[in-house]
């Protein structure tokens, strides 16, 4: 079994840079099937463009723009890419990094798909980071990195702890954010009183229920940017109620306009 080191992925690596202990690339995958291998390092995995499919010892992921994925060092998997542009932004974690942070490496093993909007952002903001690469970036993109590994490794430890309800509606959020919801009909479809469901969303979602759908919101906001949609049909395909409105979203979530974004993207 083939196995990656440091900064080391299939395809041509179009941008590199390294500090600290991590490693952050951008990459085009240009081979239509890799077989098993691993990489030395733990590392994320975020889909910027495209399609693949990766499979581990466990389960096949589906992987389209925005596809968040987290391997630990020395996790097997193998990918199958379509005959499209797709392309990869990776962030590498060398045990030096976990040490240096005083952050224990075994809350994080295994391979996961992390849906969660919030951590989604947080990648998202890594990117924006690491492509303005100002005096501060570095910094930055650490404490954005152990913001994440927190909320990670907390919502990892309470998978197994959560009422059914919490899956039941986050599976309903994530199919109809773009909808208008009621707090009274979502609570008639899962059976609890609106009450519960307003003080228990914030202590498993760690928002409240408005902020959560305008983070699912703002993360397909991002996957669409990436193509030639204008902004107007963009805040529309999400569900703001106007251009205006999404713009204003989008900077306060992300630090700076659509625009500016989809021109980051294009460096």
């Amino acid at each position: 079994m083939n196995t990656l080191r440091n900064g080391e992925y299939f395809g041509q690596t179009n941008d590199i840079v390294n500090f600290e202990g991590l490693t952050i690339t951008d990459t085009e995958y240009t081979h239509p099937y890799v077989d098993w291998h691993y990489h030395e390092n733990a590392y994320f995995t975020f889909l910027l463009q495209g399609n693949m499919i990766e499979g581990n010892k466990k389960e096949t992921y589906e992987c389209s723009a925005g596809t968040l994925l987290y391997h630990h060092w020395e996790d097997p998997h193998y990918n199958i890419k379509p005959e499209i542009f797709t392309r990869g932004f990776h962030i590498e974690i060398s045990k030096n990094w976990f040490d240096q942070f005083d952050f224990q490496k075994n809350n994080a093993e295994g391979s996961f798909n992390i849906q969660d909007p919030s951590l989604k952002l947080l990648i998202y903001k890594i990117f924006k980071e690491n492509q303005d690469r100002d005096n501060a970036f570095e910094v930055a993109i650490h404490q954005l990195l152990l913001n994440l590994f927190s909320q990670f490794v907390i919502q990892k430890d309470k998978t197994e702890k959560k009422p059914v309800w919490v899956g039941h509606i986050n599976e309903i959020l994530h199919e109809s954010f773009t909808e208008k919801l009621s707090l009274t009909e979502l609570s008639t479809t899962l059976n609890i009183h609106p009450i519960h469901l307003s003080r228990d969303f914030q202590k498993y979602f760690h928002c409240n229920l408005g902020e959560y759908i305008r983070k699912l919101k703002l993360n397909k906001s991002l996957e669409l940017l990436t193509k030639r949609d204008s902004l107007t049909d963009i805040a529309l395909e999400c569900g703001f109620a106007d251009q205006s409105h999404f713009i204003r979203c989008f900077k306060e979530n992300i630090g700076v306009t659509p625009l500016k974004y989809r021109n980051l993207l294009r460096k």
